[in-house]
C-alpha cells in the first residue's frame, strides 16, 4: 500500500509540472501526424530528377547542383536615380556591365554584317558560327541591337560575392534593382526602339518592367498581371524606382486583368509584347516551401500551367500588330512549358486566328553573352540559360516571334 501511495504522489507531481512546461516544447501526436511527410521542395526535386535527367542527360547533375546552390544576381542600374556613386562603388568591387562588355570577337563579326549584305547573305555567313538550325525555312536571323540605357552589373564568372542592399538617393529613389541577370535577356530580345508601344502581359513582380522603363524610349507601356496581390507588389517596386510624375503619366498603364483575354481587349495594337508567363519557377520550387507550386494543394494548378501559358501566349500574339514582335519567356527548364507551348501557339495562331508567325533566331544574342551566362546548346526552338556553378543565373527560357499577318 505504501508503494502504491508513493506512486500516486509521484504521478500527481508530474501532472503538476506540466503547467510549467512551455507550450512551444509540447508535441501533440495529432500535430506531428499532420506534418507533410514529403515537403514541396522534395517533391519538386523528385519530379525534376525524373524529367530533367531525361531531357538534359549528362548535364542534369551539374544543373541540379547549381539549382540547389545560391544563385547569382545582377544589379540593374536605375537611370531615374543619381546612381553615379553606387556605380563607382560597384565597379571598384570588380563588377562590370555585362551588356556593354559583350564578347568582342562576336560583336565585331556581327557589326561587319550590318553593311549592305542581304539577310540571306548574313545568315549564310553566320550559319557556320552559330547553328545549322538557322538555315531552316521560317526562321529569321537578326543582328541584336542592345539598348544603351539598359545597364546590369554582375560580378565576374565564378565570383559569388553578394550585392549590398541599395540606398535611396536625395529624391528617395533606389539606385539599382537586384534581379537574376538572365531575366534582362528577354527584354533585350524585344529590341525596343524609340516610339514603340509595349505590352508586358504578366508583369509582376516588376524586374522586367523596370528594365524596359530604363530605355526611356517607349511611347506607351501597358503593364498587367492577373493577380491583384502581385500587382500591388509591382506598384511598390515601381514607386521605389520610378519618379511619381512618370507613374501618373498617361503613357504608363497598370492593370490587373485576365491576361488570357487580352486578344479580345486590344487586338493588333502593340509593337512589342512580352509574355513572361507563370511557371513552375524551378529554382524557387527546390529551395522554398513557401508558396511552392509543388504543394499537394496546388497539384491541379500545376497541371494546368501549360494550357494557361498557351492561352497567355496566344493572347499576346493577338495583341501584337502585324510586323510586331512577341517574346515568350519562363524561368523553367521544362520542355512542356517552353518549346511545346511555343509550337502549339504557332499552330493555333495560324489555324484558329489566321495569324502567321516567324521565329526570330536569338543565337546571335546568346553568343554575345556566352562569357557571362551558360546557354543550352542545340535547342530545337528558342534559347535557354542553364544554371551553372561558375555562372549561377537562370534558368531562363526565351523565344522570339515576329507576327507577319
Amino acid at each position: 500500500m505504501a508503494a502504491l501511495s508513493d506512486t500516486r504522489i509521484l504521478l500527481r507531481r508530474i501532472n503538476n509540472l506540466r503547467c510549467y512546461i512551455p507550450r512551444r516544447t509540447r508535441v501533440k501526436k495529432k500535430w506531428a501526424a499532420s506534418q507533410p511527410k514529403f515537403p514541396a521542395t522534395r517533391l519538386a526535386l523528385q519530379y525534376f530528377d525524373a524529367t530533367y535527367s531525361i531531357q538534359l542527360g549528362q548535364q542534369w547533375p551539374s544543373v541540379r547542383g547549381s539549382l540547389l546552390s545560391e544563385r547569382k544576381y545582377g544589379a540593374l542600374l536605375n537611370n531615374f536615380s543619381d546612381y553615379k556613386v553606387a556605380l563607382a562603388d560597384l565597379q571598384d568591387k570588380g563588377c562590370k556591365d555585362f551588356i556593354s562588355h559583350t564578347d568582342v570577337e562576336v560583336q565585331s563579326f556581327l557589326d561587319q554584317g550590318d553593311g549592305e549584305d542581304s539577310d540571306a547573305k548574313k545568315e549564310e555567313k553566320c550559319s557556320g558560327d552559330f547553328s545549322k538550325k538557322h538555315e531552316s525555312d521560317g526562321e529569321e536571323f537578326a543582328t541584336p541591337h542592345l539598348h544603351p540605357n539598359i545597364k546590369c552589373l554582375v560580378f565576374p564568372r565564378g565570383d559569388i560575392t553578394r550585392f549590398k542592399p541599395t540606398r535611396p538617393d536625395m529624391y528617395g529613389l533606389l539606385n539599382y534593382y537586384l534581379m537574376d541577370a538572365a531575366s534582362v535577356l528577354p527584354c533585350l530580345a524585344l529590341d525596343v526602339q524609340e516610339g514603340h508601344s509595349l505590352l508586358d502581359l504578366c508583369a509582376a513582380p516588376g524586374g522586367k518592367t523596370l528594365t524596359l522603363l530604363q530605355t526611356q524610349a517607349l511611347r506607351f507601356l501597358s503593364v498587367n498581371d492577373s493577380s491583384a496581390s502581385r500587382t500591388s507588389r509591382l506598384n511598390r517596386v515601381l514607386h521605389s524606382y520610378v519618379p511619381k510624375e512618370l507613374l501618373t503619366d498617361n503613357r504608363l498603364r497598370i492593370t490587373s486583368f485576365d491576361g488570357t483575354k487580352w486578344g479580345e481587349i486590344e487586338s493588333q495594337t502593340f509593337d512589342r509584347v512580352l509574355v513572361d508567363v507563370p511557371c513552375t519557377t524551378d529554382r524557387h520550387s527546390v529551395m522554398e516551401d513557401d508558396n511552392n507550386i509543388f504543394l499537394r494543394s496546388r497539384t491541379s494548378e500545376r497541371r494546368k500551367l501549360p494550357q494557361l501559358q498557351l492561352e497567355l501566349l496566344l493572347a499576346g500574339i493577338q495583341a501584337a500588330r502585324p510586323g510586331g514582335v512577341i517574346v515568350y519567356s519562363t524561368c523553367s527548364l521544362s520542355q512542356l512549358q517552353n518549346q511545346y507551348v511555343v509550337e502549339q501557339a504557332i499552330h493555333q495562331a495560324r489555324d484558329k486566328h489566321g495569324i502567321h508567325l516567324q521565329v526570330v533566331s536569338l543565337r546571335p544574342l546568346t553568343h554575345l553573352f556566352r562569357k557571362t551566362f551558360h546557354f543550352a546548346s542545340d535547342l530545337p526552338l528558342g534559347e535557354m540559360v542553364l544554371p551553372h556553378l561558375t555562372a549561377n543565373f537562370g534558368p531562363i527560357y526565351m523565344c522570339k516571334l515576329k507576327r507577319l499577318s
